[in-house]
């Protein structure tokens, strides 16, 4: 009988924790929107800190009471959006059609990429006349060279679709956003809620005890040298040891990413939620700044990358009231 080949069904949960291929998250799902827009940003983690508000969440034992909320700081600067590229439909999939280079690109590109000819395939103009366009994306980098807490001049590039409208209205705006530096409050708005991926903090090799929780072996079993070993690892026949097996391997540096994340305040001056003596680890905020509720994966100076949420939860008031923003000390004096 021939084997039937289908995707999986059921969820591997975790599994297998390899480490991440590349330090810039991958995003393979986006909102789509009434309006045409780029559907992501990314920034670098500063730290945390907490901001008192006015709790607006709907039947809250708090509600309308001043509470403390943790928040994490991203330092935000604009994006330089250096090409655009158009897909269409193909063998079950998308393959480009034709892409436009800006003309005017930062020195600091030539240390990631090897700079293409500013067409390939259909021009920007010749694209318009197409109609077979599935998919309309941009290609945008990082400046991570104009913040001083990122000890780093090479720029990530990744690429960002254009959601929302019609394809015609996207290439509009993708043509007009073409070699411009774009803010992050183009994007987003006071009030969203953001899906943000970013990779752990790595952890190296660990045992199955840390590694997956299991318990450690009673105190006889000591005689044996294997107090924090796996009971059995399975059966004599078949002689294969189940991926579902709790074993030792890498921890930490997997892409992970948080749902409904509530953006809490777009900023322009680092100086506004600087702490005394800077964010350990990282130093001062100087550019375009974000607050975002609760933590974030990954450890200071790692990339961020935002979406708007493509499942969100609850409806919450537009804007958060923000009423303080502590600037004392990280340093744990």
């Amino acid at each position: 009988m021939a084997k039937i080949h289908r995707p999986r069904r059921g969820s591997l949960a975790f599994s297998p924790r390899k480490r991440a291929k590349s330090e810039v998250p991958r995003t393979r799902t986006w909102a789509q929107g009434d309006k045409a827009k780029m559907a992501g940003f990314a920034g670098y983690k500063a730290g945390m800190t907490h901001v008192m508000m006015i709790d607006d969440r709907p039947r809250s034992l708090t509600e309308g009471m001043e509470i403390s909320v943790p928040v994490t700081v991203l330092e935000v600067p604009p994006m330089n959006v250096i090409a655009v590229r158009a897909y269409e439909k193909y063998n079950g999939g998308l393959r480009p059609v034709g892409e436009t280079w800006a003309e005017s690109l930062s020195a600091e590109l030539a240390r990631a990429i090897t700079v293409p000819k500013k067409t390939r395939g259909a021009s920007l103009g010749d694209l318009q006349a197409l109609e077979d366009l599935t998919d309309i994306r941009i290609i945008a980098h990082t400046n991570p060279k104009i913040i001083t807490g990122v000890p780093k001049k090479v720029p990530e590039l990744m690429e960002i679709p254009i959601t929302g409208g019609s394809i015609s209205d996207r290439l509009s705006y993708a043509g007009g956003i073409l070699g411009q530096q774009v803010p992050i409050n183009s994007v987003f708005s006071l009030g969203d809620l953001l899906d943000v991926s970013a990779v752990t903090s790595g952890k190296g090799t660990q045992g199955p005890v840390r590694r997956w929780g299991i318990a450690m072996q009673k105190r006889k079993h000591a005689r044996t040298g294997k107090m924090r070993h796996v009971g059995n690892l399975g059966p004599w026949r078949p002689a294969h040891i189940s991926w579902r097996v709790p074993q030792l391997g890498q921890m930490g540096y997997q892409q992970r990413t948080e749902f409904n994340k509530r953006l809490m305040a777009i900023g322009a001056d680092g100086g506004e939620i600087n702490p005394e003596g800077g964010f350990p680890g990282y130093g001062l905020v100087r550019n375009q700044y974000v607050l975002i509720k609760g933590s974030l994966p990954g450890p200071v100076k790692r990339i961020v990358r935002m979406r708007e949420a493509i499942r969100p939860g609850q409806n919450f008031v537009k804007e958060p009231q923000l009423l303080h923003v502590s600037k004392e000390s990280k340093q744990g004096l």
